[in-house]
């Protein structure tokens, strides 16, 4: 089992999903050998609790991680990590490891620091290599990485994941540092594979591109246009300048794919890769506008000139489809018919039970998600879908349903006025999200709300006034 995450890379970033400025080969690869996902979502539309559903297969309504909280508010013995799941959470890698696979993460965690009851040894990995915590992910040249709980420094002069600079002109080799992380993270990642290719493994490759700031090495910049940058990125809008930021953001989309091409390549080295279930999937639309009049989004990113999210509305941080909607493609030789397309709706907590299913180990009671398989394998009769659940305490505050193929949301809930009119779009003819059928399907709305107030519970950690959301 290989579960591939990528950091807010957009669905329309990926050449199968119609990218053509920026090439990716070898995820454009597992797409013709197996079969790509149009409605698949998110568990949440930012890191933290995306990967908290992903691991535990709760929707975020239940999930104990539902905000990017910083795990020294409460527990300031920690100086870097976000808020750690607890000892009682059962991660899916916890549900292999048991059940005798050799586990290993490498990439970013953010769960919890190492040490706290969140870090990934913790939690069912035999191996961790990468980020513990999501902000110094920031920096492709931090000042350290966790291998295996010890504290690794790669940087003796690291570089800062954020900075502005007003004003002369601003150079990519400012911004360069000895030892760029990703490289390191893929590495041991491969040998994992190589240590474990003689018996069965869940890797988890949670790699951090295109996740801004934006500062890969200069000669994998350089190998694009000149003319795609007209205007330098300063910083305005958070992360680090950048003096092309268009062709820095496709280099790092681009090292994505060459790390999935590398665990190709290493998985057919060691003769295993038709044995092996590969998922690539992404934890979040890409990011959100930038500030003031910036002509960028935030980190220097220019969604609009790579049709990253297709016209779908919503941005990171956002529970419209543009914020939840992620390209998604499973490969598994001699199961998965190569080439296929599923508009099939599934979403994160879906994994937890098809992932274990798949390799023959009896699932937890309580997930809440579905075995997607029959699916995958285009079984003669494919699983009812229930209802998919968001609840996304920050950006506002937003509550959001998928009832079949309508969607009802809510936004500013957290607002001290009355939260905003309840929406409703029919997701299969409306996919922008522009015509609002709450009038009409009012009865939606109300079977939303019921069906939230039984699956919903509060949160000390991450409070949203129930009563305000669902009040009619």
């Amino acid at each position: 089992m290989v579960f591939i995450l990528a950091d807010d890379l957009a669905i329309g970033e990926v050449g199968a999903y119609g990218q053509h400025k920026i090439k990716t080969p070898n995820i454009d690869r597992l797409a013709a050998e197996g079969v790509r996902f149009t409605q698949h979502y998110s568990g949440a539309p930012v890191c933290a609790p995306a990967r908290c559903v992903l691991m535990t297969g709760h929707h975020s309504g239940r999930a104990e991680i539902r905000g990017n909280r910083q795990a020294a508010l409460s527990f300031p013995e920690f100086d870097e990590g976000q808020h750690p799941i607890s000892a009682d959470s059962l991660t899916m890698a916890r549900v292999f490891q048991e059940a005798g696979f050799a586990t290993g993460a490498y990439g970013k965690w953010g769960l919890g620091p190492h040490g706290s009851t969140g870090d990934p040894h913790r939690q069912g990995f035999d191996h961790f290599f990468g980020y513990n915590c999501q902000a110094v992910a920031h920096s492709f040249y931090p000042p350290h990485l966790w291998d295996d709980g010890e504290k690794t420094i790669i940087n003796e002069n690291p570089i800062p994941g954020h900075a502005r600079q007003p004003e002369g002109e601003v150079r990519m080799e400012d911004w360069i540092g000895e030892t760029y992380a990703p490289d390191l993270m893929i590495r041991e990642a491969v040998a994992f594979i190589e240590r474990y290719q003689d018996q069965r493994f869940f890797l988890y490759l949670p790699f951090i591109e295109p996740h801004v700031a934006i500062h890969p090495p200069v000669e994998r910049v350089e190998v694009f246009p000149d003319w795609w940058d007209a205007r330098t990125y300063r910083g305005e809008s958070a992360y680090l300048p950048h003096p092309r930021p268009r062709a820095g953001y496709a280099a790092m989309i681009t090292d994505l794919d060459n790390h999935v091409g590398a665990v190709l390549e290493a998985l057919e080295e060691a003769g295993i890769l038709n044995d092996t279930l590969i998922v690539f999937s992404s934890d979040n639309g890409p990011t959100h506008p930038g500030r003031g009049d910036s002509h960028f989004h935030i980190g220097g990113a220019d969604p609009e000139y790579f049709n990253s999210n297709l016209d779908f509305r919503g941005w990171k941080g956002s529970l419209y489809e543009g914020g939840l909607r992620v390209p998604t493609i499973v490969r598994w030789h001699g199961h998965i018919e190569p080439g296929g397309v599923t508009s099939f709706p599934s979403y994160f907590p879906d994994w937890f039970p098809t992932l274990t299913r798949a390799a023959g180990i009896e699932n937890p009671e309580g997930l809440d998600g579905i075995d997607i398989m029959p699916v995958l394998t285009r079984a003669e009769q494919t699983p009812e879908r229930n209802p998919m659940i968001w609840v996304y305490p920050e950006y506002g505050g937003q509550i959001a349903v998928r009832l079949g193929d309508y969607k009802v949301l809510r936004l500013e809930i957290l607002t001290p006025a009355d939260p905003d009119p309840w929406e409703v779009y029919h997701i299969p003819n409306d996919p922008q999200e522009l015509v609002n059928l709450a009038d009409e399907k009012s009865d939606l709305i109300g079977e939303a709300v019921e069906l939230l107030r039984r699956e919903w519970t509060e949160s000390e950690l991450f409070p949203m006034d129930q009563d305000k959301a669902l009040a009619r």
